[in-house]
């Protein structure tokens, strides 16, 4: 229940990624000795949310969230930056894994950029994923790894697209209509981090979770959640103001905007001094 709270609250526009994510998380968190890890692939563009629904999650598993020590966070440019280094990262990546779920079974592990990550370097991570009792006497079944990816978010954007223009509503849209579609095409993306990769192959990830792009009813929720976050009245004519600066596509109609709410920040810090 404070996971849905937290979701509702603060997550908007995103009813495919809040409904999965729930049932997948509930349901892992419910089982007493799961088969295997749980493995989430969150797919959008920028600002849609990804990355604040990965924090939510690993605040439900551990409050202290990303300062907890027990949540790890990898960015892809800054951890994984060069081509010639791959079998490198892939033994520490190994070593970084194996000590930290040794010291806390429930780890939680984000994998952000994935669609900058280097083929292969994510494949070593795949004997911990794998429905094994335990890898060299440490059990992974209860960790969670969740990959954040902008790859798919074009076939996302397009789905989305079709479903406005043939006078469907947003939320009708079901996982049915985008899960195949995202799978297929990560895998074939030579620019996902997870290209041709085994854990694909493997049916190892349990759900790719799918992040529509935001409308502008959208981007007012964000401003509004965020002024209030900052303590002030909710100021309608500056929610309209910061939603106005965004820019949105497609160039004709302009229905989403480009970034999500990953601007509103600066924005309204702007707002403010005025």
């Amino acid at each position: 229940a404070a996971l849905k709270a937290q979701l509702d609250n603060r997550l908007f526009g995103q009813h495919l990624a809040k409904d999965v994510v729930l049932k997948a998380v509930l349901g892992f968190s419910n089982n007493p000795s799961p088969k295997k890890p749980l493995m989430l692939s969150l797919h959008g563009w920028a600002g849609t949310g990804k990355n604040f629904l990965s924090q939510i999650l690993a605040e439900q598993v551990h409050p202290a969230g990303l300062r907890s020590k027990f949540v790890h966070l990898f960015l892809a440019t800054l951890h994984f930056p060069h081509q010639d280094q791959v079998k490198l990262y892939k033994e520490q990546l190994q070593n970084w894994i194996r000590g930290n779920v040794s010291a806390c079974p429930s780890s939680v592990f984000i994998f952000d950029e994935m669609d900058k990550m280097h083929p292969g370097v994510i494949d070593a991570i795949k004997p911990f994923l794998d429905y094994y009792e335990e890898v060299d006497g440490v059990s992974y079944r209860k960790a969670i790894f969740i990959f954040l990816s902008n790859a798919g978010g074009d076939l996302i954007n397009k789905a989305a697209l079709d479903f406005w223009t043939s006078g469907k509503r947003r939320e009708d849209i079901q996982l049915k209509d985008l899960e195949p579609l995202l799978s297929v095409g990560v895998f074939n993306n030579k620019n996902s981090g997870l290209w041709h990769s085994s854990i694909i192959d493997r049916n190892l990830i349990d759900y790719f979770v799918p992040f529509l792009p935001l409308e502008q009813r959208h981007v007012k929720m964000c401003v509004r959640a965020e002024m209030t976050a900052r303590g002030y009245a909710v100021d309608e004519e500056i929610v309209q103001a910061v939603a106005d600066e965004m820019t949105y596509f497609p160039k004709e109609q302009k229905i989403y905007s480009d970034k999500g709410c990953k601007t509103v920040q600066a924005k309204l810090d702007i707002h403010e001094d005025l």
